[in-house]
């Protein structure tokens, strides 16, 4: 089992005394069911529902009242009624039936100790239209793309797994876990194409399972078209937002195209809702509240790394190079990264953030800003030395605090730095690979006494 985060997200809902209906957001293939099918092993009983099969979506186009639904499925599935806050029931393709999404209150209402989670393939596509979600009855969750720490475990590498966890990491393992973070920021996290890499170790058969996912992703636009026009649109999106993964963008004329701005924009936001894409726009101040500033251009931030990767041909690049920094101008990395930090949250509001500082004379561009312990920490994913990070040096110049976090190439190495008008801060320097445990070091960090 390599899921092991949602999963844990997954026990903390389920001690819960009289918990709400959880519903699981995500991308198509991001291994939703398979998630689940995991977690179903901690329960005495288990209910699948799959409501694409008539027999399993007749009791919800049936549905009067919940006592009757509620019987009805676990007189079908032959469980013991009596035992309900033993068994979990799982309900896959929700979307098929929309009134069953509305029919989730009821399970809060009158069986809060029954452990209800439900997802769909398309579930994102009834977000725009007329459905009624029971606001405030249900929990959301979002699965992404498997994490490296979850490629490690996939992998069968759990001594690297365990290296990876313990803060500071020792240097003996850094070597073999840059070797193996090579090897995910090249494969990126879908589950079918690790499961497939740890399987197999051929990378060249990996291209067949890209090539499904995209065409799939390129079908499925067809789902989320209003009108023949805007499925125009979103297939032009997809097929060249990976171009532009990583990179801030302009609506007017995206990929190349005489598409609108309105045009390109409401496409854009039709993917963010499917998960596909993240719309991330920049801040601008240096404290609590993160305010993102919709006026700017925003960074679009990819469903995957190794999708990107693929699409843009720059996989030979990735296996030849020392420093993923050196690849694809090192977008590729910063990319990746930001995939990590997205990976360690749950919550369907989850995003990412970044800082600009937009002046004719003085411009500057923060890659990552973290919110920790009511500071916005800054992050930057770069290679050199460290006097020639100009723009987190303009951060800290104005920044409350005096930490502050790299990603690199090199080891790790807490550093004394000073701004050039003579501010001292700190900057934690970190491998790549550790993008996943950036919290926990940034706890490392605070309780370090000061020197």
């Amino acid at each position: 089992m390599f899921y092991r985060s949602i999963v844990q997200e997954l026990e903390k809902w389920a001690k819960s005394p009289q918990k709400k209906p959880l519903v699981i957001r995500g991308a198509r293939q991001v291994g939703k069911t398979t998630v689940i099918s995991q977690f179903s092993s901690r329960f005495n009983q288990y209910i699948y529902l799959n409501l694409e099969l008539p027999a399993d979506r007749q009791p919800f186009e049936d549905f009067t009242d919940i006592d009757t639904l509620v019987q009805t499925i676990f007189f079908l599935r032959n469980r013991a009624l009596g035992k309900k806050e033993d068994t979990l029931v799982f309900i896959d393709e929700i979307q098929t039936v929309p009134k069953a999404i509305n029919v989730l209150r009821y399970f809060y209402e009158s069986y809060p100790t029954l452990p209800v989670i439900a997802a769909g393939s398309m579930l994102e596509n009834l977000f725009d239209k007329s459905i009624s979600f029971p606001v405030g009855r249900v929990e959301f969750k979002v699965l992404r793309p498997v994490s490296f720490p979850e490629f490690l475990l996939a992998m069968g590498e759990t001594s690297a797994w365990e290296q990876l966890h313990k803060i500071p990491l020792p240097a003996f393992a850094q070597p073999k876990l840059q070797k193996l973070f090579h090897t995910y920021a090249l494969t990126g996290g879908m589950p079918e194409v690790v499961n497939h890499y740890a399987e197999h170790k051929d990378l060249t058969a990996l291209a067949a399972i890209y090539d499904s996912l995209l065409v799939s992703y390129i079908d499925d636009s067809e789902k989320y078209a209003r009108s023949n026009a805007q499925l125009q649109v979103l297939r032009h999106v997809i097929r060249t937002s990976f171009a532009e993964g990583g990179k801030r963008i302009k609506f007017q004329g995206f990929g190349n195209s005489n598409y609108k701005s309105k045009e390109i924009g409401e496409a854009l936001r039709a993917l963010q809702k499917a998960l596909l894409v993240n719309l991330i726009y920049p801040v601008t101040g240096f404290t609590l509240p993160l305010i993102p500033d919709v006026k700017k251009s925003p960074r679009i931030q990819l469903l995957d790394t190794g999708l990107m990767n693929y699409m843009m041909g720059i996989q030979k690049e990735i296996i030849s190079t020392k420093d993923l920094n050196e690849v694809y101008q090192g977008v590729m990395i910063e990319h990746l990264i930001g995939q990590e930090l997205l990976a360690q949250q749950f919550n369907a509001l989850s995003t990412l953030h970044f800082w600009v500082r937009e002046k004719k004379q003085s411009s500057a561009e923060v890659d990552f800003i973290i919110p920790f312990e009511n500071e916005l920490i800054p992050v930057e994913v770069k290679s050199g030395a460290t006097g020639s990070l100009r723009s987190l040096h303009q951060y800290m110049e104005g920044a409350p605090h005096s930490h502050s976090l790299r990603f690199y190439g090199g080891e790790l190495v807490l550093s004394k730095v000073r701004t050039p008008s003579g501010r001292e801060f700190s900057l934690l320097n970190l491998p790549y690979f550790l993008a996943s445990q950036t919290e926990a070091y940034l706890k490392w960090m605070d309780e370090l006494p000061q020197a």
